[in-house]
């Protein structure tokens, strides 16, 4: 393989609607075989939904439910001497929103039964109140990155 480098990340576009990066990248993390209108309604529909029913912007509403589910840390498994560590590592904020638009939607999808609009919508207003599968899974990474701390010499640069 090649390795000349790394390839520039490609600029994406703001939505059409808000004229929001963010809510781009949600959409583009939601859409299923390449049908981008159906996951824009997904979209909208939940962070409205989800902005009324907690009296705030549809853009405050989703940045607050992202800044309870962005991890601090992150878990990198290492191979040290025969076993394998779970090493803690510090998240760039590109990395953090990654995590948190992944956790977002993991935890959407794992709600069975109702719509994907509602139930993105109930884990964003429950990520708003700090409660919500996403907030547990990132409670869950610092819980065991404070376990693992021990190990944190073994990271390298």
């Amino acid at each position: 393989m090649a390795r000349k480098g790394n390839t520039p990340k490609r600029i994406i576009a703001p939505d059409r609607k808000y004229g929001s990066v963010l809510v781009q990248r949600l959409i583009n993390k939601i859409m299923l075989n390449g049908k981008k209108t159906i996951a824009e309604s997904i979209v909208y529909t939940a962070i409205e939904e989800a902005g009324k029913k907690l009296n705030k912007t549809p853009l405050e509403t989703l940045q607050g439910a992202l800044d309870n589910i962005m991890p601090m840390v992150q878990l990198k498994s290492r191979r040290v001497g025969g076993s394998n560590y779970q090493i803690p590592t510090e998240v760039s904020s590109d990395r953090k929103l990654i995590l948190g638009l992944h956790w977002l939607i993991d935890s959407s999808r794992a709600r069975k039964g109702i719509p994907m609009a509602k139930r993105l919508m109930t884990e964003i207003i429950d990520a708003n109140n700090n409660t919500g599968g996403a907030v547990r899974k990132k409670e869950d990474t610092h819980k065991m990155a404070e376990a693992n701390r021990a190990f944190a010499h073994f990271a390298r640069f």
